[in-house]
C-alpha cells in the first residue's frame, strides 16, 4: 500500500495563499511507482471534485474555477505534489485530499486523509 500525507492546510483571508504538500511512501522501504498525482476538495454538502492533476511528465490539469489562481507541481525524485495557491477566495474552502495514482504490486488509486483549507471573508 501507499500512503500519502498532505499537509499546509488552514486558515487564510480572502486574498491570500497557501501551499499544500502531499507527501507519498510505501512501507517497509518497498519500490512504487506513481503516474498522475492530483488535488480534490469536497465543500460540506458538496461532491468531492478535482482541483488540479499532473501526470509524471509534468502535463497538468486545472478545475476552470482555480486556473490562473492555483499551481500543481511534483518532484518526482521525493514523490510529493504540491498545490501552490494564491488569490484565495471564501468559496475555496473545503478539505482537500491528495490522490495519486500508483503501482504498488498492482495499480491503484490512493487517497490522503485531507487538510481542511478556510478562506475568510
Amino acid at each position: 500500500q501507499v500512503q500519502l500525507v498532505e499537509s499546509g492546510g488552514g486558515l487564510v483571508q480572502a486574498g491570500g495563499s497557501l501551499k499544500l504538500s502531499c507527501a507519498a511512501s510505501r512501507s517497509g522501504f518497498r519500490g512504487f511507482s506513481i503516474n498522475t498525482m492530483g488535488w480534490y476538495r469536497q465543500a460540506p454538502g458538496k461532491q468531492r471534485e478535482l482541483v488540479a492533476g499532473i501526470n509524471r511528465g509534468g502535463s497538468t490539469n486545472y478545475a476552470d474555477s482555480v486556473k490562473g489562481r492555483f499551481t500543481i507541481s511534483r518532484d518526482n525524485d521525493k514523490n510529493t505534489a504540491y498545490l501552490q495557491m494564491n488569490s484565495l477566495k471564501p468559496e475555496d474552502t473545503a478539505v482537500y485530499y491528495c490522490n495519486a495514482y500508483a503501482y504498488a504490486d498492482r495499480w491503484s488509486d490512493y487517497w490522503g486523509q485531507g487538510t481542511q483549507v478556510t478562506v475568510s471573508s
